[in-house]
């Protein structure tokens, strides 16, 4: 069977995304272009572009392109604006993200996803500007500061290092809580945050809450 990507996209973006309050017309042009289903594992193509996570391993999956459109709208990315992604996964969010800002620095903690999304960004030719780099963010350290940082895992408490590699009036997206109910927030330089939407997806590697054990 031959799937029209490009009719299965439209749908996407008109029947997902937008009624989802994602109005940003750079969102939704990047979301109606860029191919979603070459940053999905063959298995999967049929449902790249389906309301659903879809598996990236045993234990990471993709975002639903509606969390995806609305953490892009979230960002308000400019055309000069240096990002550091916090999680590559399948590379689509990084080449959405490139398409819409400067550069992008993003970190993957498992180097066969890292390896696998930059092959994906240079078949599609959507890495140019997109540095994937192998590194646990929650023990990184680098002297650079961004004007965005978008978090693409949950976390159970927003780590202070995240917010101190901002430049000033820069902003922070992290969805952070408690499985099932998590919170989507825009953290800016100046300390303020913003509540944006409720969801629940996976955790970023070693940032999940600690076990509670009950006598």
């Amino acid at each position: 069977m031959t799937i029209d990507y490009a009719h299965a996209r439209e749908l996407m973006v008109e029947q997902q995304v937008r009624p989802w309050d994602v109005l940003d017309i750079k969102v939704l042009d990047v979301l109606a272009r860029l191919p979603r289903e070459a940053f999905v594992a063959e298995a999967h193509r049929a449902l790249a572009y389906a309301d659903i996570e879809l598996p990236l391993n045993a234990d990471q999956k993709m975002m639903k392109p509606v969390v995806e459109g609305r953490t892009l709208q979230a960002l308000d990315l400019q055309p000069g604006d240096e990002v550091l992604e916090i999680g590559t996964g399948s590379g689509y969010l990084s080449a959405c993200i490139g398409a819409l800002a400067r550069d992008v620095l993003s970190l993957e903690i498992d180097p066969e996803l890292a390896a696998i999304a930059r092959t994906r960004l240079d078949t599609t030719g959507l890495g140019t500007n997109v540095r994937v780099e192998v590194a646990d963010a929650l023990a990184w350290q680098t002297e650079r500061r961004f004007d965005v940082i978008c978090v693409t895992g949950a976390v159970d408490t927003v780590p202070s290092q995240f917010a101190s590699w901002l430049r000033p009036g820069g902003r922070l997206f992290v969805i952070h809580g408690r499985s099932p109910a998590m919170e989507a927030i825009l953290s800016k330089a100046d300390g303020s945050t913003e509540s944006l939407f409720e969801t629940d997806i996976d955790y970023l590697r070693g940032a999940a809450p600690a076990p509670q054990f009950h006598l």
